[in-house]
């Protein structure tokens, strides 16, 4: 993980990597915390952070 800027992660990785990396952190983003809604992840995937949105 790079940074973290207001409610988004920010994670540089190898290409082979990205899906099992999104799997990781959606999973351990989604089952942070227990309530009565559901936490949406969304992941996003680009050369930069603009592209990434």
């Amino acid at each position: 993980m790079l940074l973290q800027v207001h409610d988004e992660l920010v994670f540089e990785a190898r290409e082979e990597d990205i899906d099992f990396l999104a799997d990781g952190v959606k999973f351990r983003m989604m089952t942070a915390a227990s309530l009565d809604v559901p936490l949406v992840v969304d992941f996003g995937i680009g050369n930069n952070w603009d592209q990434a949105h």
